[in-house]
């Protein structure tokens, strides 16, 4: 009889520990920038859509963690022969968290609002070739100024995602959209908490509840991990940890890559930065390899232009800004600044631009540019540099998927006109022959390699680290995204 009782204590056990396993549906996310708000169509900051892309918010079409554009909100569509028209059928059942119904006039009210010309929107140029939207018959009806391929890649960023009309006063801090998860709460400062939608129109997701922890200290950020306090950190920001952590069989580190070129951002508008040949100094007075080694442990790719490696349109440019200290100095000369000047270096928190910017400051005072360091938060960055452009440099990784065309963008932060460039865009934006595509792309690279337009250091690479046991985080980031509706925790 003991021996039977025993059994099935141990049965019990078993099955209790069995259970508890199997029901472990949470997980908690580390970032180390928090959003300064909660809005993709309203905000420029890539925290945001690390925390709502594809989990909150859903747009006509997505990336896939390939980089591929699929269905999202639209599961099919046609393109008229003279690629002016775009027809969009939408998903059928989908509702916002709010309760409300989705249709076409979401679409239409999402889109007008991001084009109108008081939008806040950051990526209003995706939208400038649109002439109409219209509600036919319950599908959506684009009609454009000029035939556009880049169309359906454009509705796949985060900043043209659907929104619900009656929500849009609130979305900053109180996301409303179709996606698998819907938002629970945000603790500013700590964390934001959102939890699994339960009336999806999709394919449901396996967790329950995901947390995003915002740490910006390296060090604690390892801490964190070591602790448990944390599942996963997609984009770990202390890569000097990188091997002790592949060594603990708890954990596992996937490299990938990013969208993200890291640039030091200069203001074209600026005097002295208003000279090519002072920003051409600037560039070979950086010696990237120094940089990535020292600021990134030698994880980057060095990169001449603002384009991405593994892009099959990139062009190696690196050597028109090869580290030449001598070379920097005559070209100051050249400029009517022997003595060199003084400029500002505004650093937002991550640890890509505290670690590189003391590296590149020490490399262009060795040259005669004297730079005053400022240790800024990412609001204060967005408030002085993103918006309020005052700044002489700074450092950034952009992460957007091939977002070249902000050069053709003169009110952009960094403020280069260039029209000649403008108009290679807006002939890029209409051509859809996938050969004429490339060597655009390929010209525009050299343009502004040539114009040294910002100091190009290194691609961003994506060092991940997770449980062992936590499945289906994204290795690279074709954009800036922490997509949790395929992850699940394995038995």
């Amino acid at each position: 009889m003991k021996k039977i009782q025993l059994s099935r204590a141990i049965f019990l056990a078993l099955f209790v520990a069995g259970s508890a396993q199997a029901a472990k549906t949470d997980v908690t996310i580390g970032m180390q920038l928090e959003p300064p708000n909660l809005d993709p169509t309203g905000g420029a900051a890539a925290a945001i859509d690390e925390v709502v892309y594809a989990n909150v918010y859903e747009g006509l079409t997505r990336f896939g963690p390939d980089g591929s554009v699929r269905p999202a909100l639209a599961k099919t569509w046609e393109i008229s022969a003279d690629g002016m028209t775009y027809t969009f059928s939408l998903q059928e059942g989908v509702a916002f968290h709010n309760g409300s119904s989705f249709d076409a006039d979401d679409v239409k009210f999402s889109i007008d609002r991001a084009m109108a010309e008081d939008s806040t929107n950051a990526q209003k140029q995706l939208f400038a070739n649109i002439e109409s939207v219209e509600n036919v018959d319950g599908d959506v009806v684009i009609k454009l100024k000029a035939a556009d391929g880049n169309l359906l890649f454009n509705l796949a960023w985060g900043d043209a995602v659907i929104v619900a009309p009656e929500a849009v006063e609130n979305l900053a801090t109180a996301p409303v959209g179709t996606g698998p998860f819907q938002f629970k709460n945000w603790v500013q400062g700590d964390q934001v908490v959102l939890e699994k939608n339960p009336d999806y129109w999709g394919e449901p997701v396996k967790l329950d509840m995901a947390t995003f922890k915002f740490i910006s200290e390296p060090t604690a950020a390892f801490a964190a991990m070591m602790a448990g306090d944390l599942d996963a950190f997609p984009n770990y920001p202390a890569p000097e940890n990188l091997a002790q952590l592949e060594a603990d069989p708890r954990f596992s580190v996937v490299l990938g890559s990013t969208e993200g070129e890291t640039i030091l951002s200069t203001n074209n508008k600026q005097a002295p930065l208003d000279n090519v040949l002072v920003r051409q100094a600037i560039a070979h007075a950086i010696d990237r390899t120094a940089i990535i080694d020292g600021a990134m442990y030698g994880y980057g790719t060095p990169i001449g232009t603002h384009f991405a490696p593994h892009n099959p349109a990139y062009v190696d440019l690196t050597a028109n800004s090869n580290y030449d200290p001598e070379k920097s100095k005559a070209l100051l000369k050249a400029a009517g600044l022997p003595d060199g000047f003084t400029t500002t270096l505004k650093l937002p928190p991550p640890a890509y631009a505290r670690r590189g910017g003391e590296i590149i400051a020490s490399q262009l005072r060795a040259v005669g540019i004297n730079v005053e360091v400022s240790n800024l938060e990412w609001a204060q960055w967005i408030e002085q540099v993103f918006k309020g452009k005052d700044f002489g440099l700074t450092i950034v990784s952009h992460t957007e998927p091939m977002d070249i065309g902000i050069y053709a963008k003169p009110d952009y932060y960094f403020q280069y006109d260039n029209a000649a460039l403008q108009a290679m865009m807006k002939s890029f934006n209409e051509e859809t022959d996938t050969d004429k595509r490339t060597g655009i792309l390929q010209e525009a690279q050299q343009i502004i390699s040539a114009d040294y337009v910002n100091g190009y250091l290194f691609q961003l690479a994506k060092t991940g680290v997770a449980s062992s046991k936590l499945k289906g985080l994204w290795q690279n980031s074709p954009t800036q995204a922490n997509d949790l509706t395929g992850v699940y925790w394995e038995d």
